[in-house]
């Protein structure tokens, strides 16, 4: 079979077996139908890499950018996984790789914005306390928030706020930054306590959102923040 056939059998495959919405299809039909008026309805048997990389050159000419050329590149590679499922001799489809795409610029917080940013936490709550040791740890110590949520209480930090944050907890939980809210779970150590990840960044989230920062801070930004700051 030829490559035009055989993309009508992916397409059908799209939609009955994987459930793709219609929108999917069309642009998958769109994006191989490039391909085609490019390869000519050719066995998929002939399909190779010096093929790919001359139609990577082609969609380089046009006036496509890069994250659009790699939208037909990523078509194409679904197309051949599709043919290696079948059985169908062809290129495989990690012999197609995307383009490589320039990342936007980091969007680091001014010093001002700093300052206001490690300043918004209410620190006379105990829940305050801790998300403006979070906010300073990250900004002074450059640890990944991962990291960050590994700590103990016996970890040696040296923070003021830090100490103050672990001066008001009268519980005895091995782990360093705890959650607040919902039940407590002594269990381990009070290892289920400990916060997530994906917790400090939302702590971190609503305190640039109570601002209303011009910039997307995240505790990837404060680790990355270059200027001294007075604390």
């Amino acid at each position: 079979m030829t490559a035009s056939a055989l993309i009508a059998d992916f397409l059908e495959y799209l939609e009955v077996e994987q459930n793709a919405s219609q929108l999917t299809i069309r642009n998958y039909d769109h994006y191989l139908k490039r391909f085609l008026s490019f390869s000519g309805d050719i066995e998929p048997k002939n399909i190779d890499l010096q093929l790919i990389i001359n139609y990577k050159l082609h969609l380089a000419k046009k006036p496509l950018k890069k994250v659009t050329q790699n939208y037909f590149l990523i078509a194409l590679r679904a197309f051949l996984r599709y043919l290696e499922s079948q059985h169908i001799d062809s290129l495989s489809f990690e012999k197609v790789d995307l383009l490589k795409q320039e990342l936007p610029p980091l969007k680091v917080l001014d010093e001002e914005q700093l300052q206001q940013l490690l300043e918004a936490p209410d620190t006379t709550k105990k829940q305050g306390l801790r998300d403006k040791a979070i906010l300073e740890t990250l900004f002074l110590s450059g640890l990944r928030v991962s990291e960050l949520t590994l700590l103990n209480r016996d970890s040696n930090i040296n923070s003021v706020t830090l100490e103050k944050y672990l001066a008001c907890r009268k519980d005895s939980f091995k782990p360093l930054l705890i959650r607040f809210q919902g039940k407590k779970d002594p269990a381990n150590e009070g290892e289920a306590m400990r916060l997530t990840p994906r917790s400090i960044q939302r702590i971190v989230e609503k305190y640039v959102k109570k601002l209303a920062l011009s910039v997307k801070a995240t505790p990837h930004t404060l680790r990355y923040f270059k200027h001294s700051v007075k604390l």
